[in-house]
């Protein structure tokens, strides 16, 4: 069961990464695996799969500005 709610959770979250950065799904999916964001809410102790989608989102989306060096 706990895998199905994953599995389910990490579509939503892609999905709406994708419509967010304008980018494609499988994009989104890649950006969202190799996100710390993603280690903490595969992990079923860190209590990030009970959250809102929009909540981990929001998170995500900041992990993201903060690994994006400034440009000069």
């Amino acid at each position: 069961m706990k895998d199905q709610v994953l599995w389910r959770k990490t579509g939503r979250i892609a999905a709406i990464l994708a419509d967010r950065l304008g980018i494609d799904i499988e994009r989104a999916f890649d950006i969202l695996y190799n996100s710390h964001e993603y280690e903490l809410l595969a992990n079923p102790e860190s209590g990030l799969q009970l959250l809102s989608d929009e909540y981990i989102i929001t998170d995500l989306m900041r992990e993201l500005e903060t690994s994006i060096p400034p440009q000069s």
